[in-house]
């Protein structure tokens, strides 16, 4: 069972995935260093990049306030399951923020997942997606500026930038309309997601079987609420800013996604 350790003082360990985006990793870790809250520490999740992300992530750790361990496996295909893994066995944090290394952070990211953190529960939050154009935009600052996007956020929405624009400016509180009553696969989303690090070890974490792009964080949910967790919503809360992306390889997709609804259906049995 979850530990009891009061939420202000409780361990938390932010886990970056990443894949050769040196880009996006840098303004990534910038808006970690600018978060309101300081206690945590990062551990990044690296699927097996070149060499120049671990040469960026030496040079950032050499004058960063941050505590950054880099946890890195030969690529060998995708294969996030075993990289959070063992990211995650690393990971000093007693409760685990899940985000992925394209995903920007406002600055009070890790306050709110604190907010909403309790025993017996886990946390998927939700995305702000940025077009190609915003991106591009973005990544030729010469650095991160949460104040800066935010006085154009409205002209980004407008524009088609991005495509949300009140979740990022209203912040709502924590609340049982924020559980869901049972297993749905809608708004899962791996790249902004926490739970206890006990609860994931109880499950024996992400299914590294699962390899290829696809469903691994949907078949995590499923198997922590079906060892009695609830889910919570972090929307309107947690939000992140997902910056473009060529769309991944899906081929092994759907024979994930049988899998899981197989044990969903075994379940049902």
């Amino acid at each position: 069972m979850a530990s009891s350790t009061p939420r202000k003082e409780m361990k938390i360990s932010v886990i970056v995935a990443t894949y050769n985006r040196v880009d996006a990793l840098n303004f990534v870790l910038q808006s970690l260093e600018a978060q309101t809250d300081h206690d945590f520490e990062v551990v990044i999740a690296d699927d097996g990049s070149r060499a120049d992300t671990k040469e960026f992530i030496d040079t950032f750790k050499s004058v960063s306030k941050l505590t950054i361990k880099h946890v890195w496996h030969e690529d060998l295909g995708f294969r996030l399951s075993l990289i959070r893994n063992l990211a995650s066995a690393q990971a000093l944090g007693e409760y685990l923020i899940f985000l992925d290394g394209d995903c920007i952070v406002q600055p009070d990211f890790v306050s709110q997942h604190r907010k909403l953190s309790k025993k017996g529960y886990l946390i998927t939050g939700s995305r702000a997606l940025l077009n190609a154009v915003l991106t591009k935009e973005l990544l030729s600052w010469s650095s991160w500026d949460f104040k800066r996007f935010m006085a154009s956020l409205l002209r980004y929405r407008l524009s088609g930038g991005i495509n949300k624009f009140w979740p990022l400016t209203i912040k709502l509180g924590d609340g049982s309309w924020r559980n869901y009553k049972k297993f749905v696969w809608r708004r899962i989303k791996g790249c902004n997601m926490a739970c206890w690090k006990v609860d994931a070890l109880a499950i024996g974490g992400f299914d590294e079987t699962m390899t290829g792009w696809g469903h691994e964080d949907a078949d995590f949910v499923f198997r922590l609420q079906n060892m009695g967790l609830i889910r919570k919503s972090g929307s309107w809360s947690t939000e992140v800013l997902h910056l473009y992306h060529s769309i991944n390889d899906q081929s092994n997709a759907a024979e994930n996604a049988r899998r899981v609804r197989e044990k969903i259906l075994a379940k049902a049995k």
